[in-house]
């Protein structure tokens, strides 16, 4: 990407011309496809890849279909095991019976939900390892196959990936390999708690993610947020995540301290994600205050577009179901809105950014306003103050 000269030390770090990466947002593969991965990368960012939902070797097809499309440097991001609830089974199939046994007005509510909205029920046909319900690395109660995470980090190891990116969890088993090949680790955080935490798990950079953030996100509002975690974890750089959509959060977020920016929301409106349109329009169309923070179908805090379905679990009597029951129970849910065509009531993950977005455009666009933004506004900010 020929542009203006705009780096930070983060850029010597990952070898990357500007200091801003592309979110690792899960949603099974379509948040962070191959084109829009290797686009961010082409324009002289960090493209980097969701892995959460998908297995091994979807994951590795990823990776290898992103390296046809580009030889710059690329990352993954993972969901580590943290907390989940005790007791849960390890695949879909052992949580759908417990779902059944124990907690049956969740079930109920969920159908009676499929039909108001004329969804016939699909179950998610992808029978992985849910959870290691120990938080340990190796420990999967009664099977002999690994860890569905550490297939993952396996498949992360063994393709040419530069950057690892730990979205939740514990990423310390995580480092020594890393390291052993040359990458970088991240950490995100909603807390300078947690970023304390990340840097005794020995991760290179920290990922500050503010309350703005789409998807699973904190309590915390970036401007208190980032210049906390930047003090905490001196002199490990921090990068800030959550709001960001055009140059000027770009801006801000270095004035606080960070040294680049991770960008989700503005990139699912990119031409290359492969979101559904009904998701980008709800993107495109919304506004901030109609994306909110809900549990409804991860069982998790995450912001979301408020939808139908969000409502509904909002008016209910019943709270939603701690991970991985919520998620096994909604997972369903969506594959049967899919099923139906009805992209509508299915779960959107985005930010409060999104009332900064107006329109679908190519990645390398968004690239480009975001770099020459900041630029522009840092200028701007020298511009009208006076200073001795």
């Amino acid at each position: 990407m020929t542009g203006p000269v705009f780096r930070t030390p983060l850029c010597e770090l990952l070898n990357i011309e500007y200091p801003i990466l592309l979110a690792g947002m899960g949603s099974r593969g379509l948040a962070t496809p191959p084109s829009l991965v290797a686009a961010v990368s082409q324009a002289g960012g960090m493209g980097v890849v969701g892995g959460s939902g998908l297995t091994p070797e979807e994951l590795r097809n990823q990776i290898r279909e992103t390296r046809k499309l580009t030889d710059k440097p690329i990352g993954v991001d993972l969901i580590l095991p943290a907390k989940v609830a005790g007791g849960a089974g390890n695949t879909r199939s052992e949580v759908r019976e417990q779902l059944k046994a124990d907690f049956p007005q969740h079930v109920a509510f969920v159908e009676e939900l499929m039909v108001q909205h004329g969804l016939e029920q699909t179950a998610l046909d992808n029978e992985f390892v849910v959870a290691n319900t120990s938080g340990e690395r190796g420990d999967t109660p009664g099977s002999n196959q690994k860890n569905m995470i550490q297939q993952q980090v396996d498949v992360i190891m063994e393709e040419d990936v530069q950057m690892f990116a730990a979205g939740l969890g514990d990423p310390s088993w995580v480092v020594p390999m890393a390291r052993d090949k040359g990458m970088t680790v991240m950490g995100l955080v909603g807390s300078p708690r947690n970023a304390m935490r990340q840097i005794e798990a020995g991760v290179d950079i920290v990922v500050a993610q503010g309350y703005e953030a789409g998807g699973h996100t904190g309590k915390i509002a970036n401007f208190p947020l980032i210049p906390q975690v930047v003090d905490a974890v001196a002199p490990r750089p921090v990068v800030a995540a959550g709001g960001i959509a055009d140059g000027r959060g770009v801006a801000a977020a270095l004035s606080l301290g960070a040294v680049g920016a991770w960008v989700g929301t503005a990139f699912l409106v990119s031409k290359e994600c492969a979101i559904h349109d009904t998701h980008k329009r709800q993107i495109v169309d919304g506004e901030s205050r109609d994306f909110e923070i809900s549990r409804t179908y991860t069982g998790k805090t995450a912001r979301m577009f408020r939808n139908e379905v969000v409502e509904a679990w909002m008016e209910a009597d019943l709270d939603p179901l701690p991970m991985p029951f919520q998620k096994i129970l909604m997972d369903d849910f969506n594959a049967s809105a899919r099923a139906a065509g009805r992209l509508e009531v299915h779960s959107n993950p985005a930010g409060q950014a999104a009332g900064l977005l107006n329109d679908v455009r190519p990645a390398a666009d968004i690239m480009r306003d975001l770099v020459s933004g900041a630029v522009e506004a840092l200028d701007s900010v020298r511009d009208r103050v006076t200073t001795s």
